[in-house]
């Protein structure tokens, strides 16, 4: 029996419960817990005690980046002793090796090498490097049981050019494919078509590609459930889809919307348009809309502000009946807030055309208005009833990342019934990773309850704020001091931040 010291005061512990119980557990769990750790934190176990000493050395999984070494030579010294190291005997299921800047030829054989020579039960590949792109495929195309695949990976950092997807990669087992700065290589028909060989594949995620020599990038799988596609180059104007198994699609961009053009469409139950797209035209504008009929099955829409904002530009859009939607059951949209481009001059051209509609008067008002900075609203007028049109009990989420940047009367006023429910700041409590939400529903209340939030906020004590907390140790010998000390100044700044950040919190 003993006495320990605690935030309470002494309190007394049997002897058992200062047993070592986790080094009790069997080798085969042990080994299945430390094959979530990163590698340079699995690495560090081996003084907790003697049975430790040479447990990672066979972990299934490596997971070595470059981002957590201070130098590249350093993290290149490390990853040569881990592979010289490691239990040669142990299966290797998961290698996830990312390196910035360019990879030495020597480093890269060796680490390709090793990949070779133990692919027989390589599940899972995560390659994030710049190097000798023929060397990287032919090892990766000598993986056959590869379950899951990651590239991003070029010539070097000094080349602008993408790496070519190659026409012919067999991975017969592939289900999850995410591919980054790539070109797909278009045929004779002036369409490219990369994904045909991977016929049981359940994910796709393609990140700032483009498709050379073609106009139309052609996915068709039988198979494909979750499609993600971020940022890609608008060098190709279409996307023709195949997937009658598609239920998720996630489209992110920034500089253009590309036409999506198939069949089997109707099955998709989930879609997520983040668009930031600043200099958008009446063009984007139908594309958006055109989406939105072809999805006609979606349960769940979630979108940014600034989309709402471009399909807003499509004439007389509130008059048109939608075929789609009938399903709708939620609706997120997350606030974006325009600074300048081209999509907000349209939309004040459209404002002021709609406005001069009704008189001269009018339209010479809003004129004045945005002479003196008047903004177009977050979320066009009527827009939130135009797509609820057949799902009038659709749930309807507003979140944020800049609740300052916005004013919570307007967004009210341009969405008719609206009820704010909640709403708080997410720097408000640092336990939640959330973002503030708005939860809107249909109601004969206006910006009320919104009012009524903010002066309860103000009202809260100051003692509400959380307590700063004291520093993080540091436990990671691959950082410097320097950089922990950095690290611990940003834990600062973002603490005083959140300590000053108002808490608003309605109903809760």
């Amino acid at each position: 029996m003993a006495w320990i010291q605690t935030n309470m005061g002494r309190r007394r512990v049997d002897g058992d419960q200062n047993k070592d119980r986790l080094s009790d557990l069997p080798e085969c769990i042990i080994l299945h817990i430390l094959s979530f750790l990163r590698t340079p934190h699995a690495v560090q176990t081996c003084v907790l005690s003697t049975r430790w000493k040479h447990l990672w050395k066979r972990i299934p999984t490596l997971n070595l980046n470059s981002f957590q070494f201070r130098t590249l030579k350093i993290f290149s010294v490390f990853m040569s002793k881990v592979l010289s190291l490691r239990d040669p005997s142990t299966a290797l299921h998961t290698f996830n090796i990312s390196r910035r800047g360019d990879i030495e030829p020597r480093l890269l054989k060796k680490f390709l090498n090793y990949v070779y020579f133990h692919n027989i039960h390589l599940q899972e590949l995560v390659i994030s490097l710049h190097g000798d792109i023929g060397l990287i495929f032919s090892c990766v195309s000598s993986c056959r049981a590869l379950t899951s695949l990651k590239l991003s990976v070029g010539p070097t950092w000094r080349d602008p050019k993408k790496t070519l997807f190659p026409k012919s990669l067999n991975l017969p087992l592939l289900t999850s494919l995410d591919l980054e700065d790539f070109a797909f290589c278009g045929d004779e028909s002036g369409c490219a078509e990369p994904f045909l060989e991977f016929t049981k594949l359940n994910s796709l995620v393609i990140r700032s590609c483009k498709v050379i020599d073609a106009q139309i990038l052609n996915i068709s799988s039988e198979t494909l459930v979750n499609l993600d596609m971020q940022n890609n180059s608008s060098l190709f104007a279409k996307i023709k889809l195949y997937a009658p198994s598609l239920c998720a699609f996630n489209y992110a961009g920034s500089h253009h919307i590309h036409n999506i053009r198939g069949c089997g469409l109707s099955s998709i139950k989930q879609v997520n348009i983040e668009s930031v797209h600043f200099s958008a035209s009446q063009e984007d504008a139908l594309v958006l809309f055109s989406w939105l009929l072809d999805f006609a099955n979606i349960e769940s829409l979630t979108v940014t502000s600034t989309a709402l904002q471009i399909l807003s530009l499509v004439p007389d859009l509130f008059e048109v009946k939608l075929r789609s939607l009938h399903k709708l059951k939620s609706l997120k949209i997350d606030l974006i807030r325009i600074y300048e481009g081209s999509l907000l001059v349209l939309m004040k051209e459209a404002m002021l055309k709609k406005a001069a509609a009704k008189s001269p008067k009018e339209g010479a008002k809003l004129r004045k208005a945005f002479e003196t900075c008047f903004e177009p609203p977050a979320i066009p007028d009527g827009m939130v009833d135009f797509l609820r049109q057949n799902s009038p009990s659709a749930e309807v989420n507003l979140t944020t990342k800049y609740p300052s940047s916005f004013n919570l009367k307007q967004i009210g006023e341009s969405i008719k019934g609206v009820k704010i429910n909640n709403y708080r700041s997410r720097f408000s409590m640092r336990s939640s990773s959330s973002l503030p939400r708005l939860s809107v529903r249909s109601s004969s209340s206006s910006v009320a309850s919104a009012a009524a939030a903010k002066s309860a906020s103000d009202a809260a004590p100051a003692s509400a704020a959380e307590p700063a907390s004291a520093a993080s140790p540091n436990l990671d010998p691959c950082l410097g001091e320097k950089d922990v000390k950095s690290s611990n100044k940003d834990d600062e700044e973002k603490h005083q931040h959140n300590t000053n950040a108002p808490l608003q919190d309605n109903g809760q």
